[in-house]
């Protein structure tokens, strides 16, 4: 997902994902198979190309989870062909931006941050001279954590390509400078514009206040308290975690993340993220198509009656759909990068497979 107007077809799509989902419907009596089963024959039938992991949770149990083979990467580089299984590390590519959301609430609850409502560049004094008297100045937290800086930026291209934006920042001798420095083209929080680039500047503002790199303060506060012992977070040529797109999780992992935001922050009676940051995440803050919607790095839509659903999304088909309210979380890792149309895939596996798994379990 790379830009508003993929972001149309993708947002009709989820919309009718949840709202089969939400409706809970007895399944029809033609699918009668696990989910295990039912993505198997799928995937035999070459019905699910680029498949690598499917995991689905409901009221906290497992409704089931599913492994095939296939050729993988780790953040660009060719892995060959991996045998996936429950303890194999996946790209999240995008999905790692959801969870620097989640570690910016924590690291606010405990005063390591700016507020939302202070002025970006005030937190970056070495790039004074950005202060041009330009609305760059007016550009506040709030707006870099909801993708609208108002800079120009373009990641529609592929991620193969030096002109997407993300690329040219990795390739920049300075990442910070070059996402502030960008041409202002709207005006700050009136315009959504996907901006891996913003999410490099929290990453910055977390670790500066935290004390420590990225990937340390995350495992401290985030994968320790929710038993991740396993992942890896891929580090630019600067030796900077990327905050844009280098997590590596396995399925139980990303899995875990979910469950925890479905238990309003809570993970075996602690606290991990504030409940009142879980809330203002998924609250709409800009609209990206009608019903569909961004709030602190994820996307949002709704269920029929309001419930709401967040969903974090990575190129080439990775997915986190979340919907608290029910217990609902799925995660699906695929290895179709770049693929324009590897959206559709984990959209296929939600509304085929997951929800009518979950229909079963909640219609005996």
């Amino acid at each position: 997902m790379t830009g508003a107007k993929k972001m149309c077809t993708f947002g009709t799509f989820v919309k009718t994902a949840v709202t089969g989902l939400f409706a809970l419907a007895a399944p029809s009596s033609a699918i009668g198979d696990s989910l295990e089963d039912s993505l198997q024959t799928a995937f035999d039938a070459g019905q699910l190309p680029g498949l690598h992991s499917v995991l689905v949770l409901y009221e906290d149990a497992l409704v089931g989870e599913a492994y095939f083979p296939g050729e993988d990467e780790r953040w660009g580089t060719p892995l060959g062909q991996v045998d996936h299984g429950p303890d194999t590390l996946h790209d999240v590519r995008s999905v790692t931006k959801s969870i620097v959301g989640l570690l910016y609430g924590i690291a606010l609850a405990d005063g390591l941050v700016p507020d939302l409502d202070t002025p970006l560049l005030d937190h970056f004094p070495d790039y004074a001279d950005l202060k041009d008297g330009t609305d760059r100045e007016a550009i506040t937290i709030r707006d870099t954590i909801t993708l609208q800086l108002g800079t120009e930026w373009d990641e529609s291209l592929p991620y193969t390509s030096l002109q997407n934006s993300e690329v040219a920042m990795e390739y920049a001798e300075d990442r910070y400078r070059y996402v502030l420095e960008r041409p202002m083209v709207a005006t700050p929080g009136k315009t959504w514009s996907y901006n891996g680039g913003a999410v490099a500047l929290l990453g910055k503002l977390i670790a500066d206040g935290a004390g420590k790199p990225l990937d340390i303060y995350a495992k401290e506060v985030l994968f320790d308290p929710l038993g991740i012992q396993t992942f890896e977070w891929v580090a630019g040529s600067d030796g900077v975690p990327s905050a844009a797109s280098g997590l590596r999780l396995t399925a139980h992992g990303l899995a875990r993340v979910g469950q925890m935001i479905a238990d309003d922050g809570m993970y075996q009676g602690q606290q991990v993220v504030p409940s009142d940051w879980l809330d203002a995440s998924f609250t709409a803050a800009v609209e990206i198509q009608e019903g569909f919607h961004y709030g602190f790095l994820w996307y949002l839509t709704e269920a029929p009656g309001g419930d709401r659903v967040a969903i974090a999304v990575g190129n080439g088909g990775q997915r986190l759909t979340v919907q608290p309210k029910v217990g609902f979380v799925a995660t699906t890792f695929t290895g179709r990068y770049n693929d324009p149309d590897a959206w559709k895939l984990p959209i296929d596996v939600l509304v085929n497979h997951a929800i009518p798994a979950v229909s079963a379990r909640a219609n005996p």
